[in-house]
């Protein structure tokens, strides 16, 4: 059984592209009211272009989710102009170039650790006492297939991002499903986003064309937050047919040591 979301509430973080986007349009579509974040405001604004011309209620509310005390005001505005905040999507996330042990400073490392797992916790801690108080609340986590199974091509920074984000999920339910709270780790294997532009090898567009695309994400953003409250989908581990951590491909797997 589906439930409907019309006149639910939504924030959803890197809202500017990819996953993040593709859920604002889903949710929108679906009646749900967003809070659309982000680091970049012209991206942002073109999210809300799109959700107005779905008729649909949005506001910006652009925030680095790495700067705890700022997400706290982020959500703070939030819960002013939108009132209670029933679903939160944690999409934000990096990926370096230069990705190996080999190439990596320490800067580096905590640069991807703060957008994709301390980010994550931020607007977590943000909302999850008004969910708690109100007792209902769904947190969907942006992980990975990379979060789920050790990936070389993804790199060892975000690999541990996400392994942690998964394992983080995991906690909540734990915890806070006694209150009413539900969190979804999301673990989709390679999709075709902005971010596969900084892989260190590129990749095709026969390639991207196999993947999974962002729509596909956010058509199923949209089936687990439709689900009735008494129903939580812990982890749902998504890939597209031609998976290429199982085929391979030119960047999936170390060459000899030159």
């Amino acid at each position: 059984m589906k439930i409907s979301l019309e006149g639910k509430t939504a924030w959803i973080t890197g809202a500017g592209s990819g996953i993040g986007r593709a859920a604002v349009t889903a949710l929108v579509k679906a009646g749900v009211r967003v809070a659309l974040s982000g680091r970049r405001r012209d991206p942002l604004k073109e999210s809300l272009a799109l959700v107005q011309s779905l008729n649909g209620e949005g506001i910006i509310v652009a925030v680095d989710v790495a700067d705890s005390e700022a997400v706290l005001a982020a959500a703070e505005t939030m819960h002013i102009e939108l009132g209670e905040l029933d679903i939160l999507v944690n999409s934000a996330g990096i990926n370096l170039p230069k990705r190996r042990y080999s190439e990596m400073k320490v800067g580096d490392w905590q640069m991807v650790i703060d957008a994709n797992l301390n980010g994550a916790y931020n607007c977590i801690h943000a909302v999850l006492p008004y969910m708690r108080d109100r007792g209902d609340g769904l947190i969907i986590n942006v992980s990975s297939w990379a979060g789920r199974h050790d990936s070389y091509v993804a790199g060892p920074a975000y690999g541990a991002s996400k392994h942690a984000l998964s394992s983080m999920s995991a906690t909540i339910n734990l915890e806070e499903g006694r209150f009413g709270v539900r969190c979804c780790s999301l673990e989709p294997a390679e999709v075709a986003t902005e971010i596969l532009d900084r892989r260190p090898i590129p990749v095709s567009d026969e390639e991207r064309a196999r993947m999974l695309q962002p729509d596909d994400l956010g058509e199923t953003i949209r089936f687990i937050a439709e689900m009735p409250a008494h129903v939580c989908l812990n982890e749902v581990l998504i890939s597209p047919t031609w998976n290429r951590s199982h085929m391979g491909g030119s960047d999936w797997f170390p060459g000899p040591p030159s």
